[in-house]
């Protein structure tokens, strides 16, 4: 009885029949030798297929790559392009140098002058402005804008006079005012008059007269160096 249900339990496909033994005994091992032996035949096809696939690569990489460098291109473009619309509509950076506008500007001192709003409007008396030097335009100096035109101007000792009223100017310590006298002066149509702040060693209107509002770059707005001397100027 325990015989015939072991020998029950065997596939026939799995086993063989031994007349001696009058039993059925296990198929030989050899029969499923090439199920073992294919399995290695598709593992190596699969690796060859994962190691072949990084040849693919490089195209794609090299193309990505492409694509940065002409996006940076553009925008250092765009960027030089905005920077050149600015300085040269809009507002510039400039430096001083010379004692000429002390103590308001000190030598070396930042600036970034506001080139937009003579272009919508004049220039007013107390104004610090760049422009180009009437002698030799090549050059640019800062000043503050004095009179405008048809203004009369007149100089007694050291004491500046508009239309015959003297004007304030209490931003001007004692030891940079200058005791010159400057005989009476209308400023032409189209023409300013200025002058440094440090009245007692400046180059202005004072010698090489009136300035013709062409001349005029902008108007300085803003010290931004040193930080510690940061201003806003009205």
């Amino acid at each position: 009885m325990d015989e015939t249900g072991v020998s029950e339990s065997v596939p026939l496909e799995a086993s063989t029949f031994d007349a001696t033994s009058n039993a059925y005994a296990p198929a030989s091992p050899a029969l499923a030798e090439p199920a073992i032996v294919s399995a290695p035949e598709t593992t190596n096809e699969a690796s060859a297929a994962v190691v072949a696939e990084p040849a693919g690569q490089p195209a794609p990489v090299l193309q990505k790559i492409g694509q940065e460098i002409v996006t940076t291109i553009q925008t250092l473009l765009s960027a030089a392009v905005y920077a050149t619309l600015i300085v040269t509509f809009v507002a510039q950076v400039a430096r001083v140098d010379g004692m000429s506008m002390a103590p308001t500007l000190e030598d070396h001192d930042r600036l970034i002058v506001n080139k937009l709003v003579y272009e919508i409007g004049d220039p007013r008396p107390g104004d610090i402005v760049m422009l180009y030097y009437p002698p030799n335009p090549e050059k640019m100096f800062v000043k503050r804008v004095i009179a405008k035109e048809g203004d009369r101007v007149q100089i007694v000792e050291g004491r500046i006079y508009i239309n015959d009223l003297p004007i304030r100017d209490d931003y001007i310590p004692p030891d940079f005012r200058s005791h010159d006298d400057m005989p009476l002066t209308v400023v032409n149509q189209g023409y300013y008059f200025v002058m440094g702040d440090n009245r007692n060693n400046s180059s202005d209107s004072r010698l090489w007269g009136q300035v013709p509002k062409k001349y005029i770059v902008g108007k300085v707005k803003f010290r931004w160096w040193p930080l510690q001397d940061a201003t806003i100027f009205n």
